[in-house]
């Protein structure tokens, strides 16, 4: 039988909180330099549309 690994539980885990932070991995990755490209892309389109219309 295998043991399970005992986690060590910070100040936030005594106090009743749960850390959501462990061990957690979302679905969609996206690197950094894309974001910053899509949030660039998405600024120049709401400025050109707010010039033009």
């Amino acid at each position: 039988m295998a043991r399970k690994k005992k986690r060590q539980g910070g100040p936030m885990t005594a106090a009743g909180l749960i850390a959501f932070y462990d061990e957690y991995e979302g679905k969609i990755k996206i690197s950094p330099t894309t974001l910053v490209l899509a949030a660039g892309i998405y600024a120049l389109i709401v400025v050109l549309a707010h010039i033009l219309f």
